[in-house]
């Protein structure tokens, strides 16, 4: 099993990073890759807005119990079926799980393919100051 990384950075980053995926996809190299699997968000807000606290409670509880199905998944979390099937999908969107045939009368059964998750979030407090040779801001 792998590490999913959720990083939270510069849009200039983001589009770098995934400019880099698309040529490497076309170039069908992807085992070049380092083997690392990293979700970026944008903005800290991207972030909390697609891996809210629910969605994150169905994520281990898919690691932790292997349900065969998104109706098992969500009598395992007390949750409404819809509910469920609608974060997953979100879930699936993002990477963080996969939704495969097989389960109980074609059900689709989530998986998560990591063992891991780690967050890094850079939220500075204050916007970026120029800071001189002597580390005061330089319009001080």
């Amino acid at each position: 099993m792998t590490t999913l990384h959720i990083t939270v950075g510069d849009r200039d980053q983001l589009r770098e990073d995934t400019l880099q995926f698309v040529r490497t996809t076309e170039a069908d190299d992807l085992k070049a890759r380092d083997g690392k699997t990293t979700l970026q968000f944008g903005t800290y807000d991207d972030l909390v807005d697609s891996l809210t606290p629910l969605r994150l409670e169905l994520v281990r509880a898919i690691a932790e119990h292997a349900p065969d199905s998104m109706r098992a998944t969500a009598r395992l979390v007390d949750r409404d079926v819809s509910d469920v099937h609608s974060d997953l999908k979100g879930l699936e969107t993002l990477g963080v799980i996969e939704l495969r045939e097989g389960g109980p009368g074609g059900a689709m059964q989530p998986v998560v393919p990591f063992d891991r998750i780690e967050m890094h979030i850079d939220y500075p407090l204050v916007d970026d100051v120029d800071v001189g040779s002597d580390g005061t801001p330089a319009d001080a």
